[in-house]
């Protein structure tokens, strides 16, 4: 099987998938209304609530939700072999994710640009508030913890990722700046700025930059991880004018680019792929295909964390209903792509079986490496266009660590609006205070980091990241069943969504079941504890919504007709 089949397979699915079933969505499920006022107009405050051009905030929102997570799930998964992952990541994107992301920022236009933990407490009860902002804010916490580590140990093997990174960040402020404050067109300034960021690829290859080895007896990744903990923190504060949009667009393009040149690499190498399609010699230690690998590609296939990028920040800057279509259901396949060039990446990037089946000899080996066999395996495909080995890896590195930042940001600034609405849910005045919050939160994502495994400091996210997947997986079940709640009550089709959610409920459900029981056998009473916690909280938000059935609701309770 050649690579270049397959790329040209999933075009085909995902642009008919866009073309065809969005559309359907658009007008015959969502109904959307050009003339409806958005909250970003309703509530402006030149902070959150911007109303922002449609292609910069598709940017924002695929940049935001195109983090690490496509490529590490997808890249883990190809030890059950290429064919389960690309059935999964074509069949999630079209019919799972797009509708799943289409509809979370849909339904927080409708109601005022809320998250979807606040609107479940309309559509479901009271109760359903509370426990859909635990799950999100372990969600997050994860999230934000992970990442963190992820640009660490990528900053730690790819220096020379390090300079364009961060001077990509005023860059991006310039954007804002004129654009926003002198009122520039925006191609000119994104122009430049591109240009500029694509010319630092060759200066970061030349000028590789490293912290010194282990100061204060720390290791280095985990000075990069307070570093961008700290970045994150920062940067959800600031104006979404400011940063987030801007620098978010440039890497929108940056991502067009790179995805460009990776597929471009596919079709003039046209390498072969090396994995098999399915493989039968799969490690002892590897997990079982079903209902794993549901939960190892979220991202890239349906995630929960979408929604909540979705209804917390994307909806807030929404200028037009109709472009909800846009943003949210093209920004879900463009992660689709991401997604499957990470396949390619690690099925054809290897030069033999032999150098493919060492790599995935076992799960730890997958599952530790997934970012760098990306990174290599894209590197190889750039050489194919003519381009030195050291600057295509940087060019990969740079465009991997950006996203993830920008995932890292987004999410400080979510796990704020959830502070937030816990605030005003509970009156406490002080978690709706916005230094207060972003404070609170840098803290608790450092001392997971650092506390978390102090034999590993830094590095205590990834104790959690087992449950990341199952999270992840189970809040898009619950996002799922919460839009079916809403087409149901406003007399729309629902079916649409009510039989993902069985689905993803389903598996990710079992795929708990299964981690929990191996963390206890394992004598891991945290993960045990945590993983058997959120699983309660899961169950028990299921059933409210069952329960919420018998108490039907007028759609003027769940949708704002202004």
């Amino acid at each position: 099987m050649t690579s270049w089949l397959l790329a040209l397979i999933a075009f085909a699915v995902f642009f008919l998938g866009y073309r065809f079933y969005s559309k359907f969505l658009a007008e015959k499920i969502f109904r959307l209304d050009p003339d409806f006022q958005t909250p970003a107009y309703r509530f402006q405050d030149g902070v959150d609530f911007v109303p922002t051009n449609r292609f910069v905030l598709w940017g924002h929102h695929f940049t935001s939700v195109a983090g690490a997570a496509p490529i590490i799930g997808p890249a883990i998964a190809m030890i059950w072999g290429w064919g389960p992952a690309l059935v999964w990541v074509l069949v999630g994107t079209v019919f799972f994710a797009g509708i799943h992301d289409f509809g979370t920022l849909w339904a927080s236009i409708r109601n005022k640009g809320r998250s979807v933990g606040a609107i479940a407490r309309e559509v479901i009860g009271p109760r359903a508030l509370t426990l859909f902002l635990l799950i999100i804010f372990f969600l997050l916490l994860m999230v934000n913890a992970v990442f963190a580590v992820a640009i660490g140990t990528l900053f730690t093997a790819f220096p020379s990722s390090v300079l364009p990174y961060w001077l990509q960040i005023p860059i991006a402020m310039a954007i804002g700046y004129l654009v926003y404050r002198r009122a520039w067109r925006l191609l000119a300034p994104a122009l430049i700025g591109l240009a500029v960021l694509l010319s630092l690829v060759w200066v970061g290859a030349q000028t590789p930059l490293e912290l010194p080895e282990d100061p204060a007896g720390i290791p280095t990744t985990a000075w990069w991880v307070f570093i961008m903990l700290a970045y994150g923190a920062i940067a959800s504060r600031l104006p979404v004018w400011l940063l987030l949009q801007p620098r978010d667009f440039l890497n929108a393009h940056l991502l067009f680019i790179g995805l460009a040149l990776l597929y471009l690499g596919v079709f003039v190498g046209r390498p072969e792929i090396v994995a098999p399609m399915f493989n039968s010699n799969v490690p002892a230690d590897a997990p079982p295909l079903l209902p794993l690998l549901f939960v190892t590609i979220a991202c890239g296939a349906i995630s929960g964390f979408h929604g909540l990028v979705s209804s917390g920040t994307s909806s807030k800057q929404l200028k037009k209903e109709t472009d909800a279509r846009f943003v949210g259901y093209l920004g879900s396949t463009g992660e689709g792509l991401l997604a499957v060039a990470a396949i390619l990446a690690t099925a054809a990037g290897f030069a033999t079986f032999d150098a493919w089946s060492e790599h995935y000899s076992s799960w730890a080996s997958a599952s530790g490496q997934g970012i760098t066999a990306f990174v290599s395996g894209g590197g190889t495909f750039l050489t194919n266009l003519g381009l030195p080995a050291l600057l295509g890896t940087t060019f990969i590195s740079i465009m991997v660590v950006a996203f993830a930042a920008t995932t890292l940001d987004t999410s400080m600034r979510l796990q704020r609006f959830i502070l937030a609405e816990v605030g005003r849910q509970y009156r406490l005045p002080v978690l709706q205070n916005i230094n207060f919050a972003t404070v609170l939160v840098f803290v608790c994502c450092a001392a997971l980091a650092f506390f978390a495994d102090p034999d590993n400091p830094g590095a205590g996210g990834m104790i959690l990241w087992p449950l990341f997947g199952t999270t992840n997986q189970l809040l898009a079940g619950l996002s799922l069943l919460l839009l079916s709640l809403i087409l149901w009550y406003t007399g729309r089709p629902f079916i649409y969504t009510l039989i993902p959610f069985l689905f993803v409920a389903t598996m990710t459900t079992w795929a708990m079941i299964i981690n929990v029981g191996t963390f206890f056998a394992d004598g891991n009473m945290m993960l045990t504890g945590i993983g058997g916690l959120i699983l309660i909280l899961n169950i028990w938000l299921i059933l409210e919504g069952v329960l919420a059935v018998r108490h039907h609701r007028e759609p003027s309770q769940v949708l704002d007709p202004d």
